[in-house]
């Protein structure tokens, strides 16, 4: 097989500007109740981007667990790589990859970390199993085995056994504040629609259409 045996034409939808909604928010909302409705698989995981200080780029799949006004939030090991190449260069980007619907949501901006009290809430959300391997995991670190793994999580599951686990004081959440937002829609001939919001100098969302 040759990569042109790969070719198709995309055809399910279009994207128009008098479709839109007024704010990103709102839009993401509406595409992703309807990646939902079509059973995509994990429709909330995405592809993050950071890069380190000196420009070096990194991607890995994570989960979005909540956007809001605010921005788009997902949560990780501080130490890990993502951790600290966030900590150094606090600017990443998401891509949303709903390939059975043609599309794609591209969310780039600035990073920050969520409050302590929003982490926290959030952990104790999590199956025991979870909160329990968020401590037994040095993420990104190099270790000699699996059994190094399984031997942390059985220390672990002994530490707190009957009783609930606290939040790692390395582990928590990062929000995505938004300054462009595109949605993606293929088409025919590879004339794709592309319209970013981006905020002007007054922070108000305006809709740009970009060229495929």
């Amino acid at each position: 097989m040759t990569l042109a045996d790969l070719r198709k034409e995309y055809s399910l939808a279009g994207l128009s500007e008098k479709d839109v909604a007024k704010d990103p928010y709102r839009q993401f909302e509406k595409w992703f109740q309807e990646a939902e409705a079509a059973k995509v698989h994990e429709p909330n995981a995405a592809v993050l981007a950071t890069a380190a200080k000196d420009g070096r780029p990194s991607a890995r799949m994570v989960l979005l667990k909540a956007v809001d006004g605010r921005g788009f939030v997902f949560y990780t090991n501080y130490h890990s790589r993502k951790g600290r190449e966030l900590e150094g260069n606090a600017h990443a980007a998401y891509l949303f990859p709903w390939v059975a619907l043609e599309r794609q949501v591209i969310v780039e901006g600035a990073v920050a970390r969520v409050p302590r009290e929003e982490s926290e809430a959030y952990f104790h959300s999590r199956p025991r199993a979870n909160q329990l391997a968020a401590w037994a995991s040095p993420q990104s670190s190099i270790i000699s085995g699996r059994d190094v793994l399984e031997e942390a999580m059985r220390a672990v599951e002994k530490k707190y056994s009957g009783v609930e686990a606290p939040l790692p004081p390395n582990w928590g959440g990062f929000r995505i504040i938004p300054q462009s937002v595109e949605f993606w829609q293929g088409r025919r001939n590879r004339l794709h629609d592309r319209l970013r919001y981006r905020r002007d100098e007054t922070s108000t969302w305006i809709v740009e259409r970009l060229a495929p």
